[in-house]
C-alpha cells in the first residue's frame, strides 16, 4: 500500500501558473535532454480520421528528476459541435526509483499548455535578444500563452496578431491587451506581422505554410510550435535557405513531424545535416545566435522531457502545499 495524489485541473491551475518558475523548470528539462542518461522513446501517435481525432502519448526519464511522467493527450476536434472541449488528457507520474504511481494529474491538457508556452519562452530567452514588437500567427490558446510566456523573458510593449478569422483575431488581441496591459493590434496581412516584429510565434494547425521566406528580415527570431503531427506545416521550406540558425527541440522528432520534416521533403535541406537542439543551445550559447542580424528558427514539436519536468514540478508544489486528494492503493 502506498499513497497516490490525485490533482484536478483546478488544483493544477492554482499550483502551476505560467510564470518564471515554470519557464525555468522547462529550461532545466531541455538542459537535461542535452545530457547523458535520458530515455525518451518516440511519440506514440494515433490518428482517428473517422472521429476527426488524434491521440498522442509521450514520456521521458530524465536524470536528476525524482519521477517520470506518461502523458496521454487526445484531441477530438469535432467536440465543440456538441459543447465539449476539443483537447483533454492526463498525466501519470511514477517514481523514478521504485516505478510506483505517485500522482494522477487530471489536467485536461492544462499542464501541456503551460509547458508548451514555457518552451517558447526558453526559445525567446536564448535566441531573441532584442524584441520591441512580438507577432503571433494564430488565435487559439497557444497564441495567447506563447505571447504571455515570451513577455516573461522579453519585456516588449507591442504585439501584432494575425488569424484567418478576423473575429477570433480581435478577441485574441483584446484578451492579450487585457492580460498584459500593452498595445495589441490586429493585422490583416501576415507579411506585415513578420516584417514589423523581431519575434514571431506560429501557433496554427496549418498544413500549408502561413509564414513565407520572402518576409524574413535580419534580426528575426521565429518560434514554430504548430507542426506536431506529420502533414502539418506552418513554415515555408524555402525559409531554411535563409536561416542563420535552425534549432529543433528534438531533432529526431522534428525530422518526422516538425518543420524540418517539410523542409526535408521539399529538398530544402540535405538529409545528412544535423542540428544543435534547444537544450544544447541553452547549455552552449555559441551554438545559437551569433549576431543581432541572424535569422533564427526554433522548431517545437513537444517532448516527453517537458511533460516529466512539469509533472514533477506540480507534484513538488502539491506536497509543499498539501494540495489535492490522497488515496491509498
Amino acid at each position: 500500500m502506498h499513497d497516490i495524489s490525485i490533482l484536478t485541473e483546478a488544483d493544477l491551475r492554482e499550483l502551476v501558473p505560467l510564470d518564471a518558475a515554470a519557464v525555468d523548470v522547462v529550461e532545466r528539462a531541455f538542459t537535461a535532454l542535452a545530457g547523458e542518461g535520458v530515455v525518451m522513446p518516440p511519440i506514440l501517435s494515433m490518428e482517428l480520421p473517422v472521429a476527426n481525432a488524434e491521440v498522442d502519448v509521450k514520456t521521458a526519464y530524465l536524470p536528476g528528476f525524482d519521477g517520470f511522467a506518461i502523458k496521454v493527450s487526445p484531441g477530438f476536434f469535432d467536440n465543440p459541435k456538441i459543447g465539449l472541449p476539443s483537447l483533454n488528457g492526463l498525466m501519470v507520474l511514477f517514481s523514478a526509483r521504485t516505478g510506483l504511481v505517485e500522482a494522477l494529474l487530471l489536467d485536461n491538457g492544462y499542464l501541456t499548455d503551460v509547458r508548451t508556452a514555457a518552451a517558447g519562452a526558453v526559445a525567446a530567452r536564448h535566441l531573441a535578444p532584442e524584441v520591441r514588437t512580438a507577432g503571433v500567427l494564430g488565435t487559439g490558446v497557444q497564441a495567447r500563452l506563447q505571447i504571455e510566456a515570451a513577455r516573461l523573458v522579453r519585456p516588449f510593449e507591442r504585439v501584432l496578431v494575425w488569424g484567418r478569422d478576423p473575429v477570433k483575431a480581435e478577441i485574441c488581441a483584446y484578451d492579450l491587451a487585457e492580460r498584459l496591459g500593452i498595445e495589441v493590434v490586429v493585422e490583416a496581412d501576415p507579411a506585415r506581422v513578420v516584417g514589423e516584429s523581431q519575434l514571431v510565434v506560429t501557433t496554427t494547425p496549418a498544413r500549408d505554410p502561413v509564414l513565407r521566406a520572402e518576409w524574413l528580415h535580419p534580426g528575426l527570431h521565429i518560434t514554430a510550435m504548430g507542426s506536431d503531427q506529420p502533414g502539418k506545416n506552418e513554415i515555408d521550406p524555402a525559409v531554411f535557405d535563409r536561416l542563420s540558425v535552425y534549432v529543433p527541440d528534438r531533432e529526431s522528432q522534428c525530422r518526422t513531424q516538425g518543420e524540418l520534416r517539410s523542409a526535408l521533403a521539399a529538398g530544402a535541406v540535405p538529409e545528412e545535416r544535423t542540428y544543435a537542439e534547444l537544450g544544447m543551445v541553452v547549455s552552449e550559447p555559441a551554438l545559437g545566435r551569433k549576431s543581432l542580424d541572424d535569422i533564427t528558427l526554433v522548431d517545437l514539436t513537444g517532448t516527453g522531457a517537458q511533460d516529466t519536468a512539469i509533472a514533477s514540478f506540480a507534484m513538488t508544489r502539491a506536497k509543499d502545499r498539501a494540495a489535492g486528494t490522497v488515496i491509498r492503493a
